[in-house]
């Protein structure tokens, strides 16, 4: 691996987990660097990053998935990173991906590469599968580019990527981002991994709060964006 990429680690109430994740990536993957972004927790999470010496940057306060990821942007944009990675603290992504990412983004110009479940992969019919085709089809029909895993949180960026989500405002690390940086003209391609299930902790997305994920991306793709200033 050439280009210098940086594992961005967003993490709240992740103590079941955090140690776990990033010693997978410092013992066996130690061509990648890495940043937790303790994003306000109310547990431990930021305690054992501390005490096993993590890179590790703690927000004060609890910002939200989206202002923790801008944090890890801002990081790669300040440490001159080729590419950053989105990857989630519980454990359900695989480092191993990570370098056919970069050889995939770095071989078809990429600005964004997915790592999807369904590249290669066909989507089961499901009823979880449900929202996830809802959004794949409100990205095909206002973006012309059908995205086949748009819920994957496993998104690799490059540099104009990262310069552009580091500087601008509320672009949080969901579909409807992809959506609006694929209308602006960025580049989007899918490389096949494969997700693990969440070993401990509980994931916010309960039945409740899973539909109004749903609402509120397919109401952000198909109306706000548009009134969105473009360009990259």
């Amino acid at each position: 691996m050439d280009k210098r990429v940086l594992v961005i680690i967003p993490a709240y109430n992740e103590e079941e987990n955090i140690v776990r994740v990033v010693d997978n990536l410092i013992n066996n993957y130690g061509q990648l660097d890495y940043v937790v972004i303790n994003d306000g927790s109310r547990d431990n999470t930021a305690k054992l990053c501390r005490e096993h010496g993590y890179n590790l940057v703690d927000l004060p306060v609890n910002l939200g998935l989206a202002g923790a990821f801008q944090a890890g942007m801002k990081y790669a944009l300040v440490n001159d990173y080729d590419y950053a990675i989105q990857f989630d603290g519980d454990g359900q992504h695989n480092p191993q991906f990570i370098e056919g990412m970069e050889q995939m983004a770095e071989k078809e110009n990429l600005d964004i590469v997915i790592g999807s479940r369904f590249a290669s992969e066909k989507k089961p019919f499901t009823a979880r599968m449900l929202g996830s085709r809802l959004i794949e089809f409100c990205i095909l029909v206002t973006c012309h580019k059908r995205i086949k895993d748009p819920t994957s949180g496993m998104r690799m960026f490059n540099r104009r990527m990262i310069h552009k989500l580091a500087t601008s405002m509320n672009f949080g690390p969901e579909p409807d981002t992809v959506a609006y940086l694929t209308r602006c003209g960025a580049k989007v391609g899918e490389y096949q991994v494969e997700m693990n299930d969440r070993i401990a902790g509980e994931s916010y997305l309960n039945p409740i709060n899973s539909m109004k994920y749903m609402f509120n991306m397919t109401t952000s793709i198909l109306f706000v964006q548009w009134f969105r200033k473009r360009g990259l």
